[in-house]
């Protein structure tokens, strides 16, 4: 679907590269590329962004996981070495609206304790990951938006059988958030304040893919004509 993408906008493809090619790294195919855009695994991600950056070459990036331990080298590479990364934990502009939609909504949270924020996800059944990176997103930004909140906790799993793991009961300084395993779903975020008064809830369901593949050639455009470590927030500036 990016490469379907790309070449409508007017784009060259020089270089597919997946997990039988590995060699192409080093190719002059890829080292001639103005940008890569990288859609990989928490466990090898890292690794794509160091092949990449030994030729120099851009990356645009929307895979998960890898922060906790490579977070500091690869902001030390943007920021001193002269290597770029677009990374985002989610390229569709639905998602970066809602997601400033959740933050405005926060703090006006923050000023009415009898609420209480709880975080919901729901992805297809292929889904390794949970709870998914926007969701883990969305809670970081309610985190340091709202006073009462310290951190987020993962909750409950529910399997693609509809058995159900993990615990729903979290302190009540941190925010719980839940995944769902089911069907085929692209992707489905809600956001939750209840209160013994009422309920409100804010959410975002993609139809399909097709918006995040256009949001990654999007921050593509982008990332060719700037440089350093680069999000969403600097795409679009709301």
């Amino acid at each position: 679907m990016i490469e379907e993408i790309a070449l409508s906008r007017g784009h060259e493809i020089v270089c597919i590269i997946d997990i039988d090619n590995q060699q192409d790294f080093d190719s002059p195919q890829f080292q001639s590329a103005d940008v890569a855009i990288e859609f990989t695994a928490p466990h090898v991600a890292y690794d794509n962004y160091l092949r990449a950056f030994r030729h120099h070459v851009k990356v645009v990036s929307g895979s998960t996981g890898w922060l906790a331990e490579h977070g500091d080298d690869v902001r030390r590479m943007c920021t001193e070495e002269g290597q770029t990364l677009f990374w985002s934990s989610n390229f569709s502009l639905g998602v970066t609206i809602f997601r400033a939609v959740n933050r405005y909504l926060a703090r006006i949270m923050n000023q009415f304790d009898s609420y209480r924020p709880t975080l919901e996800e729901v992805h297809h059944i292929h889904k390794l990951d949970h709870p998914s990176g926007t969701a883990i997103t969305l809670g970081e930004e309610l985190v340091a938006e709202v006073d009462r909140l310290s951190a987020w906790k993962f909750g409950l799993l529910t399997q693609p059988d509809g058995s159900v793991e993990g615990t729903a009961e979290v302190p009540a300084d941190q925010l719980r958030i839940d995944s769902i395993r089911r069907d085929e779903v692209p992707g489905i975020h809600t956001i939750t304040w209840d209160s013994e008064a009422d309920e409100i809830s804010i959410t975002h369901s993609a139809h399909s893919r097709k918006g995040f593949a256009l949001g990654a050639v999007l921050a593509a455009e982008y990332t060719a004509e700037h440089t350093g470590l680069l999000t969403m927030s600097d795409l679009f500036k709301f």
